[in-house]
């Protein structure tokens, strides 16, 4: 069994920031590319932020600037840095990786972070 695990979420004003965690536990041989996604209420999931095994990132439009992707030494953590944070960056942040583990090499996702930027 492969588990995420995220934590950080909570409540800022805007122009806060927040970070975001997560591990990957479980049986495990290699953790490839992991990231964020995010789904606000009545939309899609998106994707927000991604980092390869060789921590090459990517990012959604709408965070490039504001938001940084990285990875832990043993790899099997992710960290999403926010800042700037704007009410529309409200959602549940959900982490994702591809994991080479007993059963294969498969795509994992976490029960999601809820980020709430109000005043």
């Amino acid at each position: 069994q492969v588990q995420l695990v995220e934590s950080g979420g909570g409540l800022v004003q805007p122009g806060g920031s927040l970070r975001l965690s997560c591990s990957a536990s479980g049986s495990i041989f290699r953790v490839n590319a992991m990231g964020w996604y995010r789904q606000a209420p009545g939309k899609e999931r998106e994707l927000v932020a991604a980092i390869t095994s060789g921590d090459t990132t990517n990012y959604g439009d709408s965070v490039k600037g504001r938001f940084t992707i990285s990875r832990g030494n043993a790899k099997n953590t992710v960290f999403l840095q926010m800042n700037s944070l704007k009410s529309e960056d409200t959602a549940v942040y959900y982490c994702n990786a591809n994991i080479w583990g007993t059963y294969g090499t498969m795509d994992y996702w976490g029960k999601g972070t809820l980020v709430t930027v109000s005043s």
